[in-house]
């Protein structure tokens, strides 16, 4: 998952306009959704970074726990920022299952060291 979070980083890197394209942005919204993205890339590559390169399980523990967080944070505001249902939906359903998938890769890694 801190793989997959490091990748995202990077997409939103690269590709900002990728958040506003799949939340239906009107045009007025666009640049702030593209600063949202980046902000979004160098938060998750610190993140990614930190449970990848982490060197002791506290460490990768502490980056999980904040991932989650992050993701739980995210659905929250993006959600309640916009009146469409369908467009909430997959805010909701990425958001949380991308924050369901860090859980329970926590657990299975909380399980296996014990």
């Amino acid at each position: 998952m801190s793989t997959a979070t490091t990748a995202y980083a990077g997409y939103a890197l690269a590709r900002p306009a990728h958040l506003w394209q799949a939340l239906q942005a009107s045009r007025q919204e666009r640049p702030g959704l593209e600063l949202l993205a980046r902000t979004y890339g160098v938060r998750d590559l610190a993140i990614g970074g930190a449970a990848l390169l982490g060197r002791s399980p506290r460490t990768i523990r502490t980056a999980m726990l904040l991932r989650i967080a992050m993701d739980l944070g995210d659905g929250a505001l993006l959600s309640a920022r916009t009146d469409d249902a369908d467009v909430r939906r997959k805010i909701l359903g990425i958001t949380l299952g991308w924050a369901g998938l860090n859980a329970l890769a926590l657990a299975v890694d909380s399980a296996r060291d014990g």
